[in-house]
């Protein structure tokens, strides 16, 4: 019975759905490292995949963003994968930026970040620590809202966002870079064993609020080494491209108050290279691109147990 309903909801990729999660969660649990939030994704994906048509469908649109979240926390254990201390850019990235991005001359140029320490206001702290602390929530809920309103359009935003994540994880790797905070904290030494660190102009923010939050948000970092590319530039620039056919202006227009703040905050809040910012605005571009198109290419959005949108009411 149970089984013939399973069928009935994914004829061709019954197990499929949990498979990946169910793996992950036993793999922590043999290595004693399950928390509560793995148990609950393990019980709530299967919930939602095999419930009803409706869960089904919520199952279909949130699931590449699920998939983000199991591969990051897969990379704890992985994080310093491929680095040494001689692979890791600090000096040599600082110098590229200097170069191109630099304010003033001579022996008095510097970085903008090295400017935005020396020039920090704690309203400027606050107002950009704002959009850096709820980035995730805003491309979460950007994705509640595209259920409701465009599940297509989802699903090219949330394979865009899985795309975009997995291209920006493997980088880390190929391309270790230090962030701005890391350069001002240790100088051009790669310590390995450094943790990521939320930085001079948040601690100032967590020492205002006294929540603590973006210490324990970069507390659980894992990516010390992994300013390239900027992920909070690409998230608000995927909002933005997937938003901007249905949205109305003053939605748009919050979308690119919200992306132009995230970039700029990324600089400010010395957790980004301008060169970051602009990779992770170019991976956002290419991933929706490439999504998009094979969506277009195929007449579908290429995702295993695809459901149609819910019908319009007719009118009488």
């Amino acid at each position: 019975m149970i089984w013939r309903h399973m069928r009935s909801l994914w004829p061709r990729y019954t197990l499929l759905p949990p498979l990946p999660f169910v793996a992950y969660f036993l793999t922590v649990a043999a290595l004693g490292r399950v928390r509560a939030d793995h148990v609950i994704v393990v019980l709530l994906v299967p919930a939602l995949a095999y419930g009803t048509a409706a869960t089904k469908r919520l199952c279909v649109g949130t699931y590449p963003m699920a998939l983000v979240g199991l591969l990051y926390d897969a990379m704890g254990p992985l994080k310093n994968l491929g680095l040494t201390p001689e692979n890791v850019h600090n000096c040599d990235l600082r110098a590229v930026e200097l170069a191109l991005f630099g304010v003033g001359s001579g022996a008095e140029r510097m970085t903008l970040q090295d400017w935005f320490l020396e020039h920090h206001t704690l309203a400027l702290d606050v107002y950009f620590a704002i959009p850096y602390g709820l980035y995730i929530f805003a491309a979460l809920g950007f994705g509640v809202y595209l259920y409701f309103r465009d599940f297509g359009r989802l699903q090219v935003f949330a394979w865009g966002f899985f795309v975009v994540n997995v291209v920006g994880y493997v980088t880390y790797h190929l391309y270790p870079a230090a962030p701005p905070w890391y350069y001002h904290a240790h100088g051009c030494v790669v310590d390995l064993t450094v943790s990521a660190s939320e930085g001079p102009a948040l601690a100032r923010v967590d020492a205002l609020t006294g929540l603590g939050y973006f210490a324990g948000l970069y507390g659980r970092s894992n990516a010390v080494f992994g300013a390239m590319p900027s992920l909070h530039a690409a998230y608000p620039t995927l909002i933005l491209l997937a938003g901007w056919r249905v949205l109305r202006w003053p939605g748009r227009i919050l979308g690119i108050l919200f992306l132009l703040s995230m970039a700029v905050g990324a600089v400010d809040l010395d957790h980004h290279w301008v060169i970051d910012v602009l990779v992770g605005l170019g991976y956002a571009l290419a991933a929706f691109g490439v999504v998009a198109l094979a969506a277009r290419r195929l007449g579908r959005v290429p995702v295993p147990g695809r459901v149609e949108p819910a019908p319009e009411a007719s009118t009488p």
